[in-house]
């Protein structure tokens, strides 16, 4: 049996392949994810869309170039059994949570599609990248409707609509001793380069692209979600027949719950005194929940006071 250390678990595998203009991603995620998971109780129908949204946030966050971007998915809806899911990476952490109606969740069924889970929802997609907008930096949203059988399916309808870039990803979920494992791939053709904006005139007809998009088809559900199987191996099966595919190691993620009880200490301090006794409860403490990593912080009056 392979090591975590071998198989690369919790850390991306980059790879492109330059004579045909593609880039791509692997990742798969264990200790990571679990982590994000044992902090709520989900029902199996959540947990599993978000180590969905989860493989999906780190493979496209993976795509930023400057450490303090950051790269954020949400699916919102008004009528479903899921009201809200939010992911976001920033520098190799990762972090997540839903919002969710039990009582309607237990009539969805067992392999429910997005519809099921969100009724008529949206995905946005957000990218902050730390530059000035003059070089490719600033905030860039795409919305688009939260359609398809999985959120895979829902993302490249992203890149297809908002962004025009030829996108190809597939994501498995497996369970291994007790552990949710959840492997995924993207693929990307970019003609006119990695750097900004201006690629947005790539052709999803271009032969190039048609037949890295066949090659990529050919993964398995299996072969992402297996800890066993280096991420290495799985580029080699797929385009082992190609000239020259470069390949590099990403950093090793982690779970990226950035909540800070000095930082809320000092927000609240910045109401007025007769605010924060509104909000305080009966002991006089002001709790603050963090939904990423379902823990209290209990400030109290008396602590703000002194």
């Amino acid at each position: 049996m392979a090591t975590q250390s071998e198989t690369r678990c919790d850390q991306p595998l980059r790879f492109s392949i330059p004579a045909l203009n593609a880039r791509g991603r692997l990742v798969r995620l264990d200790a990571v994810l679990n982590d994000v998971l044992s902090a709520h109780a989900y029902p199996p129908s959540v947990e599993k869309i978000l180590a969905e949204a989860l493989v999906l946030t780190s493979l496209l966050g993976t795509t930023l170039k400057e450490r303090e971007g950051q790269l954020t998915i949400q699916a919102q809806t008004e009528n479903g059994p899921i009201s809200l899911l939010v992911c976001d990476y920033i520098d190799g952490a990762v972090r997540g949570y839903a919002q969710f109606d039990m009582a309607r969740l237990a009539e969805v069924p067992a392999d429910p599609n997005l519809f099921a889970l969100f009724g008529k929802g949206y995905l946005a997609v957000t990218f902050d990248r730390p530059l000035p907008v003059a070089e490719g930096g600033g905030r860039y949203q795409g919305i688009v409707p939260l359609e398809g059988a999985n959120l895979s399916e829902a993302a490249m309808q992203y890149f297809d609509q908002s962004e025009q870039i030829p996108t190809f990803i597939r994501i498995a979920i497996s369970h291994v001793d007790g552990r949710c494992i959840a492997g995924g791939m993207l693929v990307q053709h970019l003609p006119d380069g990695e750097e900004g904006r201006e690629r947005i005139a790539a052709r999803g007809d271009h032969p190039d692209w048609e037949h890295v998009r066949i090659l990529s088809e050919t993964v398995k559900p299996e072969e992402l979600a297996d800890p066993a199987l280096p991420l290495e191996e799985i580029a080699w099966r797929l385009f082992h027949d190609e000239d020259e595919v470069r390949i590099s190691e990403g950093q090793y993620m982690s779970k990226g719950c950035r909540c800070d009880p000095d930082h809320i200490r000092d927000v609240i301090a910045r109401f007025p005194a007769s605010e924060r006794a509104e909000m305080a409860d009966d002991a006089g403490d002001i709790v603050v929940n963090c939904e990423f990593c379902s823990r209290k912080f209990p400030i109290s009056l008396v602590s703000l006071n002194n």
